[in-house]
């Protein structure tokens, strides 16, 4: 095989948390008066927290904001989505997902996400994978979020694989960047298969099965 590893983006990828992001980003903005809707939502993936709460207030006309009160905005946007993430069980994970990642793994090859979400570990307990990955590169040990390749960058390292010998996967361009940025192949679904960079275009996520085993999609 062409790789020893897969690198996951976790939301969008693993599993789906926006309508989590939209509601608790919506709640936050509504609190401040400003605009929020779903496209605006969707510029906020794979972006960090505070440069998404940069682009919830891009519309906010209300008194200037220091950097201690974004910050506390900040927090209490990541407050009520981790309490709408305690909705989240294994059944939230799907039987796809579930399938492929037992496949993958079945083929030797080595599990890791590559997330710049500081949640990560819950989110990841809560879909009764926690344990399941053998690395997990997140928010809580990045200082740069993607399109800066850190985050896949790390994960590498934590497996002691050099890029090329790890695929990674995302749905978003900023995540596809980052992979280029880092020179690592990507598979891309959702939007990310639609970006020129991808280097694997993808259809479903079982397709990966495909792609690892180095035959066309």
């Amino acid at each position: 095989m062409k790789y020893e590893a897969v690198i996951f983006d976790l939301d969008g990828v693993i599993c789906f948390t926006d309508h989590y992001h939209y509601l608790a980003w919506k709640a936050l903005a509504d609190s401040l008066n400003t605009p929020f809707d779903e496209s605006k939502n969707d510029r906020l993936r794979g972006v960090s927290r505070m440069d998404s709460l940069e682009i919830v207030l891009e519309e906010y006309q209300g008194p200037a904001l220091s950097q201690e009160e974004k910050v506390a905005l900040a927090t209490k946007k990541n407050d009520l989505y981790r309490t709408y993430l305690q909705s989240m069980s294994p059944a939230d994970l799907s039987d796809e997902v579930r399938s492929t990642l037992n496949a993958l793994r079945a083929k030797g090859l080595k599990l890791a996400i590559g997330s710049s979400s500081k949640n990560t570990p819950l989110i990841l307990e809560r879909l009764g994978l926690g344990g399941f990955f053998d690395a997990v590169s997140d928010g809580n040990n990045i200082t740069r979020s993607k399109p800066d390749p850190q985050v896949f960058t790390m994960a590498a390292e934590m497996l002691n694989l050099a890029p090329e010998k790890c695929l990674v996967v995302e749905d978003a361009e900023a995540g596809i960047q980052a992979a280029c940025a880092g020179k690592f192949d990507s598979a891309g679904l959702g939007p990310a298969s639609q970006y020129e960079k991808t280097t694997y275009p993808m259809k479903t996520f079982a397709d990966l099965l495909s792609v690892t085993d180095g035959t066309k999609i």
